[in-house]
């Protein structure tokens, strides 16, 4: 079997075509300068590719998508580079079952079977759509591939297309032109998640909708307290009964600083009363480390999460099954939560070192250590899970702002004028 291999800048999922070829001079300057290009894998008489490769070192990444006779990708290989060179982690996989040609790409009832695996030896199978979960049951030598060379890189789907010898490759031709501008749907290298309007949530006026409410108007935010840190380092976490160490831990000045909420105002029929109700609900905390405004926002990481593993969208942050969070001295971390403990789940009568401040929108609690100086303010979340951590920094660098959205992240909606709200 006759394989032509022709290489490219990018690749547009939505038409399965190349943009701006090039050569396998120009694509090798690439990989070794670690910028991304796409290999793609054709034979004569199929429409559709077998394979495309995707690569990008910088981001430590190379993606591998098969294709079946219909142009449907039936698997999709995440491979990621660490810390040795001469091999490849298998990070997490896709592998779609169409149950006949017209089922349509991605079909969310079509069987497909996903792996999901960590470099410290955990992993997860899911086979979906009745989401049935398992272990991955791989070992250690099945977690890994070996990384070839530039240009000798093997066709990964050649068994799933039935070829029973090694195929024979070909160089394809690179047609002349530079392709006019990159489509707006081009594979890029999977990111973490973005952090969304964080700032626009603190800035009365401005209008979003959280997907459920069509229109909601953001309103002054409501100031809550403050929270000392006297050991420069705060900690944010959600309240386990059985751990007392914080989640995610962002060194600051030691000081006290300010905990203010986000809150929208909207409005809506409410059944019961068959009348119209106007009411507000918080979208997020922030804690202020500094007067000026952020000028950028990025996900605080805790010990264990390394960003060349993130798959697309994936979150780091703190977990809570219980709907709370909170901001806290990490340095009195353990003693602060022993007295929320106390406090809300035994109910000790009196207790010096908590208060309920069930007065404003959201639940609040505050415990404090009067040998340390630090305390803890918790605070409600919509719902259990992981919720992540946003740092916003000045135009300098400088963290001036620790925020947690505790209802998900909204959408912008434009000005009545048509003019967005801004950044």
């Amino acid at each position: 079997m006759v394989v032509e291999v022709g290489y490219a800048q990018a690749w547009d999922p939505e038409s399965r075509t190349a943009w701006r070829p090039l050569s396998a001079g120009e694509a090798r300057e690439r990989d070794a300068a670690g910028l991304p290009y796409v290999v793609v894998y054709r034979t004569a008489g199929r429409e559709a590719p077998l394979e495309v490769r995707l690569v990008s070192w910088r981001d430590h990444h190379v993606g591998v998508w098969a294709y079946d006779d219909q142009g449907r990708r039936t698997h999709d290989l995440d491979l990621r580079l660490l810390d040795d060179p001469a091999r490849l982690f298998h990070r997490h996989s896709v592998t779609w079952n169409y149950p006949d040609p017209e089922t349509a790409e991605f079909d969310p009832e079509c069987p497909r079977v996903i792996l999901d695996l960590f470099p410290n030896g955990r992993g997860r199978r899911i086979e979906q759509p009745r989401g049935y979960y398992t272990s991955a049951g791989l070992t250690e030598e099945q977690r890994w591939t070996a990384r070839p060379a530039f240009g000798e890189w093997p066709l990964f789907s050649a068994e799933v297309h039935g070829f029973t010898a090694s195929p024979v490759f070909e160089a394809a031709g690179v047609p002349e032109g530079e392709g006019g501008e990159a489509p707006a749907g081009c594979w890029r290298a999977p990111r973490p998640a973005r952090p969304g309007p964080i700032g626009e949530l603190f800035r009365p006026g401005v209008r979003v909708t959280d997907g459920y409410h069509p229109e909601q108007t953001v309103v002054e935010p409501r100031r809550i307290g403050t929270v000392r840190v006297p050991s420069g380092l705060l900690a944010v976490s959600g309240l386990h009964n059985d751990e007392e160490e914080p989640e995610i831990t962002v060194p600051v000045p030691p000081g006290e600083y300010v905990l203010d909420e986000a809150r929208v105002g909207y409005g809506y029929h409410c059944e019961w009363r068959n009348a119209r109700v106007e009411t507000t609900a918080p979208t997020a905390v922030r804690l202020l480390v500094g007067e000026t405004p952020a000028a950028s926002w990025e996900m605080a990481l805790g010990a264990d999460d390394d960003l060349r593993i993130f798959i697309q969208d994936q979150i780091a942050g703190f977990s809570t099954d219980g709907a709370t969070g909170c901001f806290a001295d990490a340095g009195s971390f353990g003693s602060l939560l022993s007295l929320f403990e106390r406090g809300l789940i035994d109910g000790e009568p009196d207790l010096d070192g908590y208060e309920d401040l069930a007065d404003g929108s959201m639940f609040m609690h505050r415990t404090w250590d009067a040998a340390t100086g630090g305390e803890l303010m918790a605070f409600a979340t919509t719902g259990d899970g992981t919720y992540p951590v946003w740092l916003g920094r000045s135009e300098a660098g400088e963290l001036v702002g620790v925020v947690v959205l505790v209802d998900g992240t909204p959408e912008l909606l434009p000005e009545p004028d048509g003019v967005g709200a801004g950044a």
